[in-house]
Parts: C-alpha cells; sequence; structure tokens
C-alpha cells in the first residue's frame, strides 16, 4: 500500500505500519493519522513491502506486526537495523511468550505491545519510542525476566521436546534421535524440571506458550 509525499513538518513523527490484516492496518493507519503530532507515511501488507518501504522513506518509527508473509517483523527488524542501528521499531502483535519478547528486543525493537493495547497505550508507545526511550509493558517485561532466570534447556532437550509435541512416545523419540529410551526419560526429567511441570501435556503446554515449540 502506499502513501502520497510527506507533509511532515518539525516535531512530527513519521510512521510506518505494517500487518498482513487489512482491518487492522486501516484501523491503525487512521487512529495514527488523526494524531496532531503524527503521519502515516506508508503501510506494508507484509514483510517484504515494509522492508522496501523503510529503505525508500526511512520513517520515524516503524510499527511491524509479528507474524506476516515473506519475512516476518523479526526478519524486518534485522533487515532494516542492518542498514541503520539507529532504527526505532515496535512490534505490534497478538503473540506474549517469553520467548518472542527476548527474540525482538535482541534483535533490537524499541517496543512491545499486544494488539489489544488501549489507544492511549499504542499512541503513548511510538511516542516514548521516537523519544529514545525503550516501551515494553510491565507484564511482559515480568515474563522476559522470567525467561532469563529460568533454567535454559539444552539443544538434545528441545529436540526431545519437539518431538514430544508432535506426540511422539518415548520409543519412538529414541529411533528419532537414535538414543536410548533411557536417555529420553533422562531429558524428559531435565525438561520437567526447567519447565516446573509434571506431565507430558503440561510440558509441551508450557513449551508452547513460551515460544520453545509450535502447538
Amino acid at each position: 500500500m502506499m502513501k502520497g509525499n510527506s507533509k511532515k513538518a518539525d516535531g512530527w513523527i513519521r510512521v510506518l505500519i505494517a500487518d498482513d490484516h487489512v482491518t487492522v492496518l486501516e484501523g491503525l493507519a487512521a487512529m495514527i493519522g488523526r494524531q496532531p503530532d503524527m503521519e502515516v507515511v506508508a503501510e506494508a501488507c507484509d514483510g517484504d513491502e515494509a522492508v522496501a518501504r523503510w529503505l525508500e522513506l526511512r520513517p520515524d518509527v516503524a510499527l511491524v506486526d509479528l507474524r506476516m508473509p515473506g519475512r516476518d517483523g523479526m526478519e524486518v527488524i534485522e533487515e532494516v537495523r542492518r542498514h541503520d542501528g539507529t532504527a526505532k521499531v515496535i512490534v505490534l502483535t497478538t503473540y506474549d511468550n517469553d520467548q518472542d519478547v527476548m527474540r525482538v528486543v535482541k534483535a533490537g525493537a524499541r517496543g512491545y505491545l499486544l494488539k489489544d493495547a488501549r489507544r492511549e497505550e499504542l499512541l503513548e508507545c511510538i511516542r516514548k519510542v521516537h523519544a529514545g526511550e525503550t516501551c515494553i509493558p510491565q507484564g511482559l517485561i515480568e515474563k522476559l525476566a522470567a525467561g532469563i532466570s529460568g533454567e535454559t534447556l539444552t539443544g538434545r532437550e528441545l529436540n526431545v521436546l519437539e518431538l514430544l509435541a508432535e506426540g511422539l512416545s518415548n520409543k519412538e523419540i529414541a529411533a528419532r534421535l537414535s538414543i536410548s529410551e533411557t536417555t529420553v526419560k533422562t531429558h524428559l526429567r531435565g525438561i520437567f524440571g526447567k519447565l516446573n511441570v509434571l506431565s507430558r501435556t503440561e510440558a509441551v503446554t508450557v513449551a508452547g506458550r513460551r515460544g520453545f515449540v509450535r502447538i
């Protein structure tokens, strides 16, 4: 989606919005466009278009969905910051698992908001990020802290967890990974302890919520 020439004056915040849901995109553009200190200079329906429009217009702030066709929000952040390490990107998403929060923060996102955030919260976030601040709600900061403070799963534990999420038995997991069933059980004990769960089902549920596996 294209926008016309910028009418930017000193003090205006030039915003790019990227979201693959047209109704969300149009709603955000209308809301932001009504603000006396903001202007929507570009709209994009996928990650590739978001990067192209960002490179063309170099907006002050980019508001980017995390899940999009082509490049996802994470890849958009990485690409625009490869061209400009000071790029200011806010992730707006329906996902709040701690792994997503950690990934985008490490990639350089300056803000992370859920799509059910209040209008005032979103607008305040854009202004804060434009001013050089970070904007992550307290609830997500607590999730991020919990994720960092928790024990990290090993690569093999993640392998076992992914197969567990597929519904495989211990015997099937052992065969798939070319390890013994005893070793599988050892990994499961480690997974249960690190995720603070007591069952296979609970392990998969918690792992899915934290972004370790897709369920």
